[in-house]
């Protein structure tokens, strides 16, 4: 963060200082929630949260460097009290980057949010220094906190942003009024909070509502192919531009294909020229993503050579996401646990299909380990049913789902749609679905691993790369692709 005096800090946040003893004093090191973070000059902010109440940490956090709490009370060390802390956070994150003036690019939607965002920061660092938002820190907390890393030195701030209902959006921009805004795409992901996808599509749409004019330099980046996400050109006073493969697209792909071990590739087409494009990342829908990441650098002025290396290099940054562990004894394991939706549940069965080859002469088998996804309300039965059906469609060797009802859904899916055999099973948890896979898996298998975050699916792939019961070393388990 810009360096501040904790008087400058008190004025932004309506704070009162307590146990300050020298108000000139400056904040220059990072903000955090977590006293385990704190380093020289920090600024710790202290919530009360459902099992820890930051406060009773402020202590250990002045002792550990930090100059001041951001607090709700006082605390007997030095600290800034403030009526809401989060509202406080907000506040000052908005006074930094109106200081800075960086560029600020917004993205929201209902799936690929953090693997898109990731790409944009990964293709805007050849451009000039950028922050972006750490793993899925998308909301009224994780927001400000990835804005308050910005500095002095920072050309593009990059800020994932999600919503559980309407307003939500509309109150980030607020934080940080973004220059750029990106619309992925409007999906099912929380559909039984919102109540439909048109309930989605308006929380989505705020982003695109709080850009500047397109005489003021506002840019809506949105996505050609979803109906619903090129409707809101309707909504924004910025210059649109588009991306996808539709043929009016400002940006978009053709000749899609996948290499051999699941990886797409394209020719990348932008308004100044052409480039081939080979991903790192597995999965066809990550040529959306990529677009979606070309169109933001597109509009940054990054030429399309630049862009085309940029995205080809790029590999996953947050963990648990298509992240893809081949074991010593030829398994490989995609670990795609950190969250679930039907959208990004079909992209991962077809990314698993081909990089295992289903249903191909030769190919390993694969293997489809399932949880439940969840906040689909009224829609659960059949998303979940649809699931299981397109894991047979796919040729997708063997089904595990896991869990309780919804994995049975899971599982009456596929046998319904032809799985009447071994092809499917239910167990009730993550280690019966561990025992099951250390006992029957064979070197070429595929293993895919997925489900909402809740369920925390991500134990059986962790499992399944710790030890392989053959006294392998740590470092000999295998290696990560694209990392």
């Amino acid at each position: 963060m810009i360096a501040l005096s904790l008087a400058e800090i008190a004025d932004i946040t309506g704070g009162r200082p307590h146990d300050i003893p020298d108000p000139s004093a400056t904040v220059s090191g990072p903000v955090v929630i977590d006293s385990r973070q704190v380093e020289p000059g920090s600024l710790f902010a202290a919530f009360a949260g459902e099992h820890v109440d930051g406060h009773e940490y402020a202590e250990r956090a002045v002792a550990a460097g930090a100059a001041a709490v951001l607090a709700a009370r006082p605390v007997g060390v030095p600290a800034i009290v403030v009526d809401d802390v989060e509202k406080a956070l907000g506040a000052l994150a908005r006074a930094v980057v109106g200081r800075l003036g960086t560029d600020v690019v917004a993205l929201t939607g209902s799936a690929g949010k953090t693997s898109t965002k990731d790409l944009i920061a990964q293709v805007l660092q050849h451009h000039a220094p950028t922050v972006w938002t750490p793993g899925s820190l998308n909301n009224e907390i994780g927001l400000p906190l990835t804005a308050l890393k910005a500095t002095a030195e920072t050309r593009h701030l990059v800020l994932e942003m999600g919503a559980r209902g309407i307003g939500h959006i509309a109150y980030l921009t607020g934080l940080t009024p973004p220059r750029i805004g990106l619309v992925l795409n409007v999906g099912t992901a929380h559909i039984g909070e919102f109540g439909g996808r048109e309930a989605i599509a308006q929380a989505k749409g705020e982003l695109v509502e709080a850009l500047p004019s397109e005489a003021e330099g506002g840019v809506a980046v949105l996505n050609a192919d979803d109906l619903l996400v090129r409707a809101m050109s309707a909504r924004t006073k910025a210059r649109t531009v588009l991306f996808g493969e539709a043929e009016d697209a400002d940006v978009r792909a053709t000749e899609v294909r996948m290499t051999p071990s699941g990886q797409p590739s394209f020719t990348l087409h932008t308004p100044t020229g052409c480039s081939d494009v080979t991903l790192r990342l597995y999965g066809e829908h990550h040529v959306s993503n990529a677009l979606a990441a070309a169109a933001v650098a597109h509009v940054l002025g990054m030429s399309v050579e630049e862009i085309a290396t940029a995205l080809s290099g790029a590999g996953t940054l947050s963990r648990w996401r298509m992240e893809v562990t081949e074991r010593a004894d030829g398994v490989t394991i995609v670990n795609d646990a950190y969250n679930a939706n039907p959208e990004s549940m079909r992209a991962a069965l077809r990314a698993l299909a081909a990089m295992g080859g289903a249903g191909k002469e030769g190919g390993g088998r694969t293997w489809a380990v399932l949880g439940p996804m969840a906040e689909l309300g009224d829609a659960s039965l059949a998303e979940h049913d649809a699931v299981g059906r397109l894991a047979v469609r796919l040729n997708v060797s063997r089904l595990v789902a896991v869990g309780g009802r919804e994995a049975s859904w899971l599982q009456l899916g596929a046998y319904n749609e032809g799985s009447w055999g071994e092809e499917s099973v239910l167990v009730s948890d993550a280690q019966a679905a561990i025992d099951l896979l250390r006992s029957e898996l064979r070197p070429g298998d595929v293993v895919l691993v997925k489900a909402s975050r809740s369920v925390g699916l991500e134990r059986v792939a962790l499992a399944l790369l710790q030890g392989e019961g053959r006294g392998l070393p740590a470092e000999g388990r295998g290696k990560v692709a694209g990392r």
